[in-house]
């Protein structure tokens, strides 16, 4: 038994059209549909929602709610908003700085590129508030791959003792 993919992520929307429109025109992604409903199939609540969904390439579907009836969406304060996001994969650096200035050409605000040694990418904010995030692979990134796969479970035994930062993998944000 195994999970075979994510059949899709949902975050909430502050406007499903602008969302749609913002997506498909920024990041390029299709429309692929919409479902509203007055009650929510899992609970039967009362609670009218519109839900749409995007493809995110290859299988992967990004999907949003829009809540009307709900008080406005905010964000966990607890949280640094550099922590909660959604990355999506890029082939390449080319086509990383070419999404930049598609971006910072709509006025989108961009930050990056930010070297990440395994990968390369660039943070912006959607209409909704969530943070964005494309990345493209390193050159290096194969090997990078093996060396960080070899410490992985010492890296979490350590971590999980003594809550600071392993040291096993340093060289990674050596540049």
């Amino acid at each position: 038994m195994k999970i075979e993919h994510i059949h899709h992520v949902a975050y909430r929307c502050k406007d499903a059209k602008v969302t749609v429109d913002w997506y498909v025109e920024h990041l390029k992604m299709d429309f692929i549909l919409a479902i509203a409903e007055d009650r929510v199939p899992s609970t039967q609540a009362l609670d009218p929602y519109m839900h749409v969904f995007l493809d995110a390439g290859q299988d992967n579907v990004l999907a949003f709610f829009e809540l009307p009836t709900q008080p406005e969406m905010g964000r966990d304060e607890n949280t640094p908003e550099w922590v909660q996001h959604i990355a999506f994969k890029v082939a390449d650096r080319e086509t990383l700085i070419a999404y930049r200035e598609h971006l910072e050409s709509k006025g989108v605000e961009v930050l990056g590129v930010t070297n990440h040694g395994l990968f390369h990418s660039i943070y912006f904010f959607d209409p909704s508030g969530h943070r964005i995030e494309l990345a493209c692979p390193d050159p290096a990134e194969e090997e990078k791959l093996k060396r960080l796969d070899a410490v992985k479970w010492e890296m979490l035994e350590e971590w999980s003792k003594t809550k600071k930062a392993p040291k096993h993998a340093d060289w990674l944000h050596e540049h």
